[in-house]
């Protein structure tokens, strides 16, 4: 199971419980669970597949999200049969509607690819450019091997590929091949107001048809925490929050004002019984990220391009000392990052790494910590080489491998 991820913050410290975050459908889906409160990742209304314990960069992973609580239909049209949202001024938020010509206007749905996952998943983004620029949500695009986006207002379907991304700030700006001649979205960066009408445009529920979920601000420069158990919690801060019926499959998706421009990009949303809170990233704050992205300036935060891939899984410290570490429940006393999973095909396995074998360095750089190696990964580029360190689980002895890291998907 992946680790369930919830809003656990805001700015005025109020714990939001039954958290949706929401964003791309995840296929294949197992049957979901129908519990009120309970949290789910953007992408994964369903629980999805990646790997118990990590995602291929040496770091955590995330465990099986089941659905939010609130009446609404799943993927597969069921229903959870418990009370239907209202919005956090106690009256039930207006049903969504499918979006106008005019809503529709550079708004793009994504399907990604996840290709160590075996799954698909479905989000949403805006057109930034005439020569094929899109905005969206990291996580629509997080963990994608490709990524296909299509224009709804022609039905036209384009490859794209990442531009760049900032996991923390939850942006990611992709490129669409061979494209021209498109109609971007018009951005308004003056800021909203509180009670001012909105109105989110979004592939709901990964359909592929978009639709409108009106609605109204509440609350602005909101923060909130988005917490997965076993794994650092991700604060996003400057957000807009608003009333609306976002749904799964919205998140990387306009927020429109009463003029149609875009004020903000759908990002998280809560769900619980009696209450409805949405999220939006301010599109000032994103474009800034755009504008770095653009311009080749990478840092902490900023990703350009796609990140380097060695194809293995670790658990969290905590996890390990949990037993992940070999057979009998303990990582022994060998220093460094134990190796939960291995991703075949990939550099990890074609050097000979195993589940259990315990990673102590990585180039000139002794390995304490799986937090540690991931750190140290996330400074190489794809096609780089590498010499690997590493304890074996079955033998004891130190072996040594020198990999060329991949181009991974989106971190």
């Amino acid at each position: 199971m992946r680790r369930r991820r919830a809003i656990v913050g805001s700015a005025a410290a109020a714990v939001i419980a039954g958290a949706l975050i929401v964003g791309a459908g995840v296929r294949p889906a197992t049957t979901p669970s129908t519990t009120a409160a309970t949290a789910t990742d953007e992408r994964a209304p369903w629980s999805w597949s990646q790997g118990a314990y990590g995602d291929g960069y040496g770091r955590s992973g995330r465990s099986g999200f089941v659905p939010g609580g609130g009446t609404g239909s799943s993927s597969d049209g069921s229903s959870s049969g418990t009370p239907g949202p209202s919005s956090s001024d106690g009256t039930a938020p207006s049903a969504a509607t499918t979006a106008t010509a005019a809503q529709q206007v550079g708004v793009v749905t994504i399907t990604s690819q996840l290709g160590y996952e075996n799954a698909t998943s479905a989000g949403t983004g805006m057109i930034l450019s005439a020569d094929g620029l899109v905005l969206t949500n990291n996580h629509v695009v997080e963990s994608a091997t490709a990524i296909q986006v299509t224009v709804e207002s022609t039905g036209k379907t384009y490859t794209a590929t990442v531009l760049g991304t900032d996991k923390k700030a939850d942006v990611a700006l992709l490129k669409l091949q061979d494209a021209s001649g498109l109609t971007p979205v018009t951005l308004d960066t003056s800021g909203v107001t509180g009670g001012e009408s909105v109105t989110a445009i979004g592939n709901a529920e990964g359909t592929g048809t978009l639709v409108a979920a009106p609605g109204s601000v509440t609350a602005t420069d909101q923060t909130m925490t988005a917490a997965t158990d076993s794994a650092a919690a991700e604060t996003l801060s400057g957000l807009i929050q608003f009333s609306a019926s976002v749904v799964s499959g919205d998140s990387g998706g306009p927020v429109l004002d009463s003029t149609g421009q875009v004020v903000g990009i759908t990002t998280a949303a809560s769900t619980g019984p009696g209450s409805t809170v949405a999220y939006a990233i301010d599109i000032k704050d994103a474009m800034a990220i755009v504008t770095q992205i653009e311009n080749g300036q990478g840092s902490s935060d900023v990703v350009i391009g796609y990140p380097a891939f060695l194809g293995v899984s670790i658990g969290s410290q905590s996890q390990l000392r949990g037993g992940v570490g070999d057979a009998s429940g303990s990582i022994g006393t060998t220093s460094g990052a134990t190796i939960a999973g291995v991703i075949a095909g990939t550099p990890a396995a074609e050097a000979g790494l195993l589940a259990g074998d315990t990673v102590t360095k990585v180039g000139g750089t002794a390995i304490t910590s799986s937090d540690q190696l991931s750190t140290v990964l996330a400074g190489y580029k794809p096609g780089q080489k590498v010499t690997i360190t590493w304890t074996s689980a079955s033998t004891g002895t130190s072996r040594t491998a020198t990999v060329t890291l991949a181009k991974g998907p989106v971190a």
